[in-house]
């Protein structure tokens, strides 16, 4: 078409709640760069002229309607850019169209996906015709699984660095983390639960840390579903429930890159919940509710000042010949709104602008962006990435 690759990247699902923070984003860091270029796409005209007249949006930002279930509709945005950015989920009922037609015709495509049934599925069905076509598919660019998957590569990065070596064994263990989260993540798990009642097979992927590497099989991991007292940190832990995408992701950038921690790498990650019989309290009951119980619903969220007002802390601890290099990761915002917002635009700008020799794929961002992406949550998204 004429107006081939028109845009850097189309916000698809710009008038959801997500969206739209992704929107506010995208104007506050690249509405004068002359050098990005992006549109709005969504299902609804008017609730996309909404967007348009309360953000104020200058006309060379355009908007494109979509329907997710119209593949015309899906066929005309993709022909438009060189790279999709949706927030429409869950997406096993929503995204499939949209991502086959990506692969097929070599568009570059992020995600907030934290699905990890879909993701098998795509992965097992697309990953040599993305190869083919040069399509550069990232599953996963926000809360779940930037912060854990860039931080796993940090902290190894760091003990090559010290040690000439890769560590064996991370843990990841959650500090601190305040604000809500997404309705969408809600959503997606009831859409897992519902799938599984119709292929009970499904459970097998769930259950399974190494089901996203494509038939490889690792060590057997250390256990992750019940409190337990880190000894070498001197706390309780209790189990984090974004724990089994998470480390699915962590084991897929291992395989991607050629397996650089290790074919025998372990991974672990788990909330910090304090010392002696209160931490041990805390831990137990945290492993008893349920996190998700008080998301808002898809399409709500929290206040400005709830977003703002929020953050998380990771802390990464690599075990290595005896020793322990620990880092961080930490975010200024909310994890499930404000900050992953910020997190998924960056990846759409990174993939395009930063990573012009990776090579087609379904990927994780360790094994896509990397330290290019680090970088850039560093200096506009508020990340930071330390070593302690």
């Amino acid at each position: 078409m004429s107006n081939l690759n028109k845009y850097d990247f189309v916000i698809y699902g710009a008038t959801g709640f997500t969206g739209k923070l992704v929107v506010e984003y995208a104007i506050n860091q690249y509405i004068n760069n002359n050098e990005i270029s992006w549109a709005i796409a969504g299902r609804n005209n008017e609730k996309l002229e909404h967007v348009q007249k309360k953000y104020n949006l200058p006309s060379n930002i355009e908007k494109i309607i979509v329907d997710s279930n119209d593949q015309n509709s899906i066929d005309e945005m993709v022909s438009q850019t060189k790279c999709v950015l949706t927030t429409v989920g869950p997406y096993q009922l929503y995204g499939e169209k949209i991502i086959k037609t990506c692969i097929s015709t070599g568009t570059d495509y992020v995600d907030l996906c934290g699905e990890p049934g879909f993701m098998h599925k795509i992965i097992s069905e697309c990953s040599a015709e993305a190869k083919e076509t040069g399509a550069r598919i990232v599953f996963s660019c926000g809360f779940d699984s930037i912060p854990f998957d860039l931080g796993v590569l940090f902290v190894q990065e760091e003990v090559m660095s010290k040690l000439n070596k890769y560590a064996p064994s991370v843990r990841g263990r959650v500090r601190d983390m305040n604000g809500e989260f997404s309705g969408g993540t809600a959503a997606s798990m009831k859409a897992t639960m519902t799938a599984l009642q119709s292929d009970p097979e499904l459970i097998n992927i769930l259950v399974n840390p190494h089901a996203l590497c494509e038939g490889m099989q690792g060590v057997q991991q250390d256990d992750d579903s019940k409190p337990v007292y880190d000894e070498e940190l001197d706390t309780w832990v209790a189990p984090f429930f974004m724990a089994p995408i998470n480390t699915k992701n962590i084991h897929r950038s291992n395989k991607l890159m050629n397996h650089i921690y290790g074919e025998n790498f372990k991974y672990n990650e788990m909330w910090i919940q304090g010392t002696g019989e209160e931490g041990k309290a805390a831990a137990e009951f945290i492993s008893t509710m349920n996190p998700l119980g008080d998301a808002p619903e898809p399409g709500d969220g929290p206040s400005r000042e709830s977003r703002e007002n929020g953050n998380y802390d990771v802390l990464f601890c690599a075990d290595v010949d005896g020793e322990t290099i620990k880092a961080s990761v930490s975010g200024d915002m909310d994890p499930g709104y404000g900050s992953t917002s910020k997190m998924i635009t960056e990846s759409a700008v990174c993939l395009v602008k930063d990573c012009e020799n990776l090579a087609g794929g379904i990927y994780t961002p360790a094994a896509s962006m990397g330290k290019k992406l680090i970088k850039r949550l560093e200096s506009s998204a508020g990340l930071t990435f330390k070593l302690e």
